[in-house]
């Protein structure tokens, strides 16, 4: 082509822009009260993201019955306490696996209307059958069943029909069975035969499902197992083989009573990883207990949006809307320097002092890992959750040609991103180099380059002292006119 005169071109942009992962997104395993799903079969070992109580409760039911129900505390505290979003479950009571047939089970009846009060009907399952069991009636012609707002099927015998009258009918059904889920379904594994994951394993599912990198890993009522949080602590790294994540394990505070066993045995269960938040004991709102992890992760997911969604500021010593603390239903009340003493082992508590509020920046390495990016929160999640955005960037950098407008773009598009960060008052700064002694062409040769970044988040300001001084010449100063 003949070209005369002036022309314009435009190359790609080089500075690429960051994909910002959420940091603070729950990834919370345990059993719901999946009979009341609008979708049971969606819900089942499989992850699921809810951005509203009414998402969550249409997904996977809801109970009171948080004993049997663990992921339910979550939805509480999450969407009616905190009041933070998205939440993403991973439900484990399998319909298939985890039910108990009940059969001549008595429904008393008053005006054509009867509710069987049991937890956990498989509607499908329900048979209504006449008293002495030998007559089975049909449902949408007899009667028809449904939820009702407790979660137990209301009987409502159609207009007409002759067991109006009657006041006891006999019914048959299957039943979710909770009380059979053991820590080894919340653990779960990888099925290779029909390529499927339970419990835990899931956590690699939730990125290529959703989309989006876990956050945080809890779950409540299970992860005072040390058996479940070994697992929990273990699956919080190499997610996907590249992502980082923190996870909340609770001290067992059935079994340990006293602040001053904590201690001994969150080191002798090993809650000790540089990712973990250990917490004790649980905590209270009016008459409802909550395992600390269903509260703290919806705290620092709240701190998080509340600081542009950047992990730097610490979830300590902010308010939460509980009205006390329980050890085995027994009221805990700890002073400052009771909270210390905790916060001292790596384990972060609550105290009363001007209102309950969240205790502790240690991570659960403290004190045998004193490494500032292992044993603060805060820095310890900044340090994963840059690592995180480092990642999803410049996926879209992988393959490409390695020359020097792919070094530069990354180098400059890090540097001005840190520059951001640091003018914000978020990072105390970064720096990203690429070194030709840690990229020898042998190893560029074989398509590998590596880049350094140094990184420098602030410290929480824990200890904050103010020395008093009697100054005599102010005194002076004040009777001097006398």
């Amino acid at each position: 082509m003949y070209n005369h005169g002036v022309r314009i071109q435009e190359n790609p942009t080089s500075i690429t822009p960051p994909i910002v992962s959420n940091a603070g997104v729950q990834v919370v395993v345990g059993t719901a009260p999946v009979n009341l799903s609008t979708d049971i079969e969606r819900v089942v070992n499989k992850p699921v993201v809810a951005f509203s109580w009414a998402e969550a409760i249409a997904q996977l039911g809801y109970s009171d019955d948080w004993d049997k129900f663990t992921l339910c505390q979550s939805m509480d505290a999450s969407f009616r306490r905190i009041g933070v979003a998205p939440v993403i479950f991973i439900n484990v009571l399998d319909p298939d696996e985890h039910t108990e047939a009940v059969t001549a089970q008595t429904l008393l009846m008053e005006n054509g209307k009867g509710i069987v009060e049991t937890e956990g009907i498989m509607l499908d399952t329900l048979v209504v059958k006449s008293a002495d069991g030998a007559t089975t009636h049909t449902k949408d012609e007899d009667y028809t069943a449904a939820f009702n707002k407790d979660g137990h099927v209301l009987v409502t015998v159609l207009d007409g029909d002759i067991l109006t009258t009657v006041e006891e009918l006999q019914v048959d059904f299957s039943r979710l069975a909770p009380e059979q889920i053991t820590n080894a379904d919340i653990i779960g594994g990888y099925d290779v035969v029909n390529n499927l994951y339970t419990g835990l394993e899931n956590i690699t599912q939730v990125y290529p499902r959703l989309g989006i990198v876990p956050g945080q890993i809890l779950a409540p009522g299970w992860s005072q197992d040390p058996e479940v949080a070994s697992v929990i602590a273990a699956k919080s790294q190499n997610i996907n083989g590249v992502f980082r994540c923190t996870n909340l394990l609770d001290i067992d505070s059935d079994t340990v009573t006293s602040y001053q066993d904590v201690p001994e045995w969150k080191n002798n269960n090993s809650y000790v990883s540089e990712d973990t938040f250990a917490l004790w004991p649980k905590v209270v709102i009016g008459e409802r207990e909550y395992w600390y992890s269903a509260v703290m992760a919806a705290v620092i997911a709240r701190t998080d949006a509340q600081n542009d969604d950047v992990p730097y500021v610490s979830p300590s010593n902010k308010t939460i809307p509980i009205t006390g603390m329980v050890a085995n239903g027994e009221e805990v009340y700890l002073d400052q320097m009771q909270g210390n003493f905790l916060n001292g082992a790596g384990v972060t508590t609550a105290i009363n002092i001007n209102g309950w509020r969240t205790w502790g920046n240690r991570t659960a390495a403290y004190p045998g890992n004193s490494d500032p990016k292992d044993s603060w929160l805060p820095i310890r999640r900044m340090f994963s959750w840059w690592g995180n955005t480092f990642i999803l960037t410049y996926f879209q950098k992988v393959d490409d040609p390695t020359n020097y407008r792919l070094i530069e773009n990354a180098v400059d598009s890090e540097n001005i991103r840190a520059n951001g960060f640091k003018a914000r008052g978020q990072l105390a700064g970064a720096v990203i180099e690429f070194r030709k002694d840690m990229n020898p062409i042998t190893q560029i040769l074989d398509g590998r380059i590596v880049f350094i970044q140094r990184i420098a988040a602030f410290i929480p300001a824990e200890d904050i002292v103010n020395v008093l001084e009697f100054d005599p010449t102010l005194l002076e100063e004040a009777l001097g006119g006398v």
